[in-house]
């Protein structure tokens, strides 16, 4: 998806006053406001400046009784549906924002922006419900909620149960839809009477497991039939085992609407009233019958303002979605901490960056006898051991070569193998058995990667000058390997040598022009493989750019080369 653009850099930024603090220490917001056309300052609104609130939280009364007495509009701000791997509470920034010049989301006594998209935008563009369901698959796919952080070892009920959403005392989505201790005890009996029989799973607010603030429900309501699970669990695997599903105004219920549920609502948020829950309060406002794709499309992408936080812009959805998958993986791989043996000093650096942001990596001699963390070793090294985890170089690997110590600006993780090595299954091998068919947001996804490493002309190393003038003919590129590294002692079982290579190319294509590219250490006499190619090629191309190369030749032969990829 094209980049989202952003209003800051033409400097017509308006005023948003602001009376909240969190406004002023919070960098993140402010840079998305900015970015979406919002200056934050302090003082008193004039004509053209807005009042910016915090949704409904407890300063929001100072905003609203200076812009009624000013006449100054209001601007609502709130956490986006999908903020962060971990609640707000503990200091993450939000990956984006939802901007309301006429309510908020989670209070129906006045039509919120969002309310009037889901009432009156047609959402009948093909490619905008294309772009939804794509969308609302990677999220099933990925398992991302508001919170996407969880553990992936916490156990989960056995299926069947009716699942009952807690949420945080005084909370104004709480208050906002007439929840309090009563309403919450009454929306319990009831999923209890509406399903007799059925266990009962009282699933509590993330921040409430934390500690940050208490639920309506404490362990005074645990029966034979009812438990109360506290731990982080993934939610749309919860969300599948559920019989059905009880709500005030949760955003779970909205999760729930999106993995095939009709919850029961006690509230009005903003997903109740369209035709896809069952209602416990008449809203007339809503008489309208949304798909899910729709309300996904209004909610998720019409709606938020998204930040890349490593492109500092708003963005897309789509991306967001790339962010949240990086860090979601990383927070499951490398939360425990990682030991690691055998690695070499210099790499020792990167991989501590790379594998260390949550807990430091131990470096050792051996595999600990008793591990507590997960164990990486290098690639192949200990290859007989069982319940390693193999790390190396990525395939755009950096601009330089390791052999000189330039280090990686990608690494690549195995839990089964190596990719390169095809006496034993990888999990590269794996994935790509599993995504035989792709769904059409996947094929564009792949489709839009391929075409910026072509276009960029992007390779492992990054390195080497312009292609120069090759000979008119067939041309056949034949790149030179390191001959003792071990992609070319394992992957290999006739052609084993770069002379060998050669040889087999010229007597298959003998009126072709050969044209032959050492490999960059080689060519910088740091690795083995030098060979006389005199007679067998027709070109030796030395210090140019494989990529450049690639352009310029009708086939590639190779024993395992990154560039027959």
């Amino acid at each position: 998806m094209q980049p989202v653009a952003d209003t800051s850099e033409s400097g017509h930024l308006a005023r948003l006053l602001v009376y909240n603090g969190g406004f002023l220490t919070q960098r993140r917001i402010r840079r998305i406001l900015a970015l979406s056309g919002h200056k934050v300052a302090l003082g008193l609104p004039r004509a053209g400046d807005q009042v910016g609130v915090w949704g409904q939280s407890p300063t929001a009364h100072r905003g609203e009784r200076v812009a009624a007495r000013y006449g100054a509009p209001l601007l609502r701000v709130e956490d986006a549906f999908l903020r962060s791997l971990h609640p707000g509470r503990g200091k993450e920034p939000p990956l984006g924002l939802l901007l309301d010049a006429s309510g908020v989301h989670f209070d129906a006594d006045r039509p919120s922006d969002l309310e009037t998209l889901l009432a009156t935008h047609p959402l009948d563009d093909t490619a905008l419900l294309d772009r939804a369901r794509g969308a609302m698959l990677r999220m099933a796919e990925l398992r991302l909620t508001k919170y996407s952080a969880y553990d992936p070892e916490a156990e989960l009920p056995e299926p069947g149960y009716v699942l009952v959403v807690d949420q945080t005392q005084g909370d104004a989505a709480v208050t906002a839809n007439g929840g309090d201790l009563a309403r919450f005890r009454e929306m319990l009996v009831i999923a209890q009477e509406e399903n007799p029989g059925a266990r009962i799973i009282v699933k509590t607010h993330p921040e409430t497991a934390l500690g940050y603030r208490p639920g309506h429900f404490g362990p005074q309501v645990e029966t034979d039939r009812i438990r109360l699970l506290r731990d982080r669990v993934n939610i749309w695997d919860l969300l599948e085992g559920a019989i059905g599903v009880y709500t005030l105004s949760s955003q779970l219920g909205f999760e729930a609407i999106l993995a095939g549920h009709k919850p029961r609502v006690f509230g009005r948020p903003f997903y109740a009233g369209w035709g896809l829950t069952r209602d416990d309060i008449e809203m007339p406002r809503r008489q309208r019958n949304l798909t899910r794709a729709q309300l996904f499309a209004a909610a998720m992408i019409l709606y938020p303002k998204w930040y890349d936080p490593f492109r500092d812009r708003l963005c897309e959805i789509e991306t967001v979605l790339d962010t949240l998958e990086a860090r979601i993986r990383a927070w499951h791989e490398d939360r425990r901490g990682w030991t690691a043996s055998g690695m070499r000093l210099w790499k020792r650096r990167h991989l501590q960056r790379a594998f260390g942001s949550y807990r430091k990596m131990r470096f050792t001699a051996a595999r600990p006898a008793s591990p507590t963390r997960p164990h990486m070793v290098w690639a192949n090294h200990d290859r007989d051991s069982e319940g390693v985890f193999r790390v190396e170089d990525g395939f755009l690997r950096s601009r330089g070569l390791g052999a000189r110590l330039v280090p990686p600006l990608s690494l690549v993780t195995d839990d089964l193998g190596i990719y390169y090595d095809p006496t034993r299954p990888s999990r590269l091998e794996d994935w790509i058995a599993r995504r035989e068919t792709l769904r059409p947001d996947q094929k564009r996804r792949a489709r839009h990667l391929v075409q910026r490493l072509t276009r960029s002309r992007l390779s492992k190393y990054n390195i080497g000058g312009p292609c120069p003038d090759l000979p008119a003919g067939h041309r056949i590129l034949v790149p030179g390997q390191v001959e003792d590294d071990a992609s070319v002692l394992l992957g290999n079982s006739t052609v084993r040598t770069n002379l060998e290579l050669l040889r087999a190319a010229r007597k298959a294509n003998p009126d072709a022009v050969l044209i032959y590219k050492p490999h960059p250490d080689v060519e910088a006499g740091l690795r083995k493989g030098q060979v006389d190619a005199d007679g067998l090629a027709d070109v030796v191309l030395t210090g140019v750019d494989p990529a450049q190369v690639l352009t310029q030749v009708q086939e590639v032969w190779t024993m395992t080369s990154a560039l027959g990829f």
